[in-house]
């Protein structure tokens, strides 16, 4: 069933965001959110864990906005290959800068699980993780407000 499953998200997706540019920015931005809760399964730390999931929270509930973005963006300025419509650029920036900015905090999340284990210590590590998480979701707000229906 899994698969019928995956079959129909995806006619779904090539039908809402297109095969270009905005279907890649918001892949991107899934593909960091996976990577993330990936790092939660193995924490062993109960605070740690529970700090992190708070902030996994938060991160995914910014991709129905990055979806919502990108489906906007696709039908004002449809595109199916690498061009980035001109008059959506700082839209495209920011969706990068935020799946990029993801995939660093789940790598920060990811260092914070290995310090904790080692050194018994992630407060820091944790604070890390929160400021990454926050330029994320300012990159989110940049590309909502570069909309230029001002979604």
């Amino acid at each position: 069933m899994a698969f019928f499953a995956a079959a129909r998200q995806g006619r779904k997706d090539d039908a809402e965001l297109g095969t270009g540019v905005w279907r890649r920015a918001h892949d991107r931005f899934r593909r960091g959110l996976d990577r993330y809760y990936q790092v939660l399964e193995g924490i062993e730390d109960d605070d740690v864990y529970n700090e992190l999931v708070v902030i996994a929270n938060e991160l995914g509930a910014m991709l129905p906005r990055v979806r919502s973005i990108c489906v906007s963006a696709q039908s004002s300025a449809p595109s199916t290959g690498l061009d980035i419509p001109g008059a959506l650029m700082r839209v495209h920036r920011a969706l990068s800068r935020a799946g990029n900015t993801l995939a660093t905090t789940a790598e920060a999340a990811a260092m914070t699980r290995l310090d904790g284990e080692r050194w018994g210590i992630a407060s820091s590590g944790v604070d890390n993780v929160r400021r990454r998480a926050q330029l994320v979701a300012d990159d989110v707000e940049e590309a909502e407000r570069a909309m230029p229906d001002g979604r």
